[in-house]
């Protein structure tokens, strides 16, 4: 997750050795798995999410620490990326009806509207600048070390966060509440997104600089949902506006049969698990298989994903045996040498949650349509497939979706096989032998395992509006907005 020796636009950080822990290779199936493992993913979350987290003493309230490891790597530390897209994940639960979390993502909140006003390296609240530093101490002070700065998917993904907590709030006829505690912050966020989107930044990896295809995929979501949220208050949201030209700029990364996650690619193959990310986390479960936004069932979205898993098939020793249709270990991106360039839990995870996600979509739809974008990905799963549409009530779906399915419960039962006793999910587990290394209970870990199993069990998030944002503009342009920006205050809940 964070290489210190950051990447230039042409060179590579070098391997750093970590010790692996040993590790129980279960042979119980998925189910009891991931009955076994979800409660122990529930409690890897909070332990790591101040003050009361078991793990991270010296954490403010609310703040979400990336992990307890304090060296080798050091993730003692809050990342905004990090913070929202666990956050989603708890709002989700608390949506579900897990009504204990809800202090918890009330402090969440009231951190962030401290944390937004905290002057760093990157900038200040002022002009907004200063919304797209990475990380803090956990004490929610400026980091002022050497970085990969900016980054810019941290605002957006905060502030959708905060509008599925704040839209939850507006069902109960909490509108004043969400108006004067969560609003201000997200202002900030979608005014960000809105004045900046056209710069370029660091990658989620934090490692290339330039254009990121899960930056600007998020960033049109924050947009497009944030408008709506805004409606929703009584309130005007100028910088969506320029959603529609965020959206005509996320068709660049598309070469015809795969996304290329950072423009420029930096050497690489450009085939890369930002793009799997980019996808679940636009995944909206009331749109078609649309292919401009990068839905999960989309032709362009099965199609990568095929390209960007079998990249991994070679690399890794545990992958022996593990041919073109047959789950793997997955890791960032094939030529990742950082601590040893190994699979990550969280990247398999998302293989597994794509799929889950385009059978969401597929059974809501009542069909599956097989083009010649996405012929490859199924002809690994079903070798007399044919390009055509197949009907719910058809027994080639019934196949077709029973075939994805295995597919995408391989992926957990890789988790499965190099997860060791006691559930503990570290960043990494290596790639000769599957032994967790890199930081240990990494918090994106647990709440990628939570988010992909909540998918499985037809758990989703409510709809962001894409049906209605996924026009692209017939000519692009670079076009901004200014934005304004004001601190936030903590209020009373």
């Amino acid at each position: 997750m964070r290489n210190n020796f950051l990447f230039s636009l042409n060179a590579i950080a070098g391997a750093v050795a970590h010790p692996s822990f040993p590790v129980h290779k279960r042979q119980s199936d998925v189910n009891a798995f991931i009955e076994t493992q979800t409660p122990i993913a529930k409690q890897g979350v909070l332990n790591n999410i101040g003050a009361d987290g078991k793990l991270v003493e010296g954490a403010a309230a609310g703040i979400v620490v990336a992990s307890p490891s304090k060296s080798d790597p050091d993730y003692f530390y809050t990342w905004t990326r990090d913070a929202g897209l666990t956050m989603e994940e708890v709002i989700e639960q608390f949506i579900g009806g897990d009504a204990t979390l809800e202090s918890t993502i009330q402090n969440y909140v009231d951190s962030q509207a401290k944390q937004q006003a905290v002057s760093n390296p990157s900038g200040s609240l002022s002009d907004g600048s200063g919304l797209a530093e990475p990380k803090f101490y956990v004490n929610i002070s400026q980091f002022t070390d050497s970085w990969g700065r900016p980054q810019r998917d941290g605002p957006a993904l905060r502030a959708s966060a905060l509008i599925a907590y704040g839209n939850s709030l507006i069902s109960s006829d909490k509108q004043s509440v969400v108006k004067a505690n969560i609003w201000p912050i997200v202002q900030n966020d979608l005014s960000y997104v809105g004045q900046y989107w056209n710069q370029t930044g660091f990658d989620l990896w934090e490692e290339v600089q330039g254009s990121s295809f899960f930056t600007v995929a998020v960033q049109h979501k924050a947009l497009v949902e944030g408008d709506a949220f805004a409606k929703a208050l009584g309130e005007e949201c100028q910088a969506c506006s320029v959603a529609p030209q965020i959206l005509c700029h996320l068709q660049d990364f598309w070469n015809g049969s795969a996304v290329l996650s950072n423009l420029p690619t930096n050497g690489r193959s450009g085939l890369d698990t930002n793009s799997l990310l980019g996808s679940i986390h636009t995944f909206d479960p009331a749109a078609a298989c649309d292919d401009t936004t990068f839905q999960p069932c989309s032709s362009r979205a099965l199609s990568n994903h095929k390209l960007v898993v079998d990249s991994f098939r070679s690399v890794y020793g545990i992958n022996n045996g593990r041919g073109a249709g047959k789950a793997a270990a997955v890791g960032r991106y094939a030529e990742d040498t950082y601590q040893g360039g190994n699979p990550w839990y969280l990247t398999t995870l998302v293989a597994a949650e794509l799929l889950y996600d385009a059978l969401y979509q597929w059974d809501k739809q009542g069909q599956v349509n097989v083009t010649e974008t996405s012929l490859p990905f199924f002809k690994d799963l079903s070798s007399n497939v044919t390009t055509g549409s197949y009907a719910k009530s058809s027994s080639a779906y019934e196949s077709l979706t029973s075939a994805v399915k295995t597919y995408a419960d391989g992926f957990i039962s890789v988790i499965q096989e190099y997860t060791p006793d006691g559930g503990a999910l570290a960043e990494q587990y290596s790639r000769d032998q599957g032994t967790p290394v890199s930081a240990s209970d990494l918090t994106w870990s647990y709440a990628a395992f939570l988010s992909a199993v909540g998918r499985r069990n037809g758990t989703v998030p409510a709809s962001w509006g894409s049906s209605t944002a996924n026009a692209v503009p017939s000519q692009c342009s670079g076009g901004t907005v200014s934005g304004s920006y004001t601190t936030p205050t903590v209020g009373s809940w």
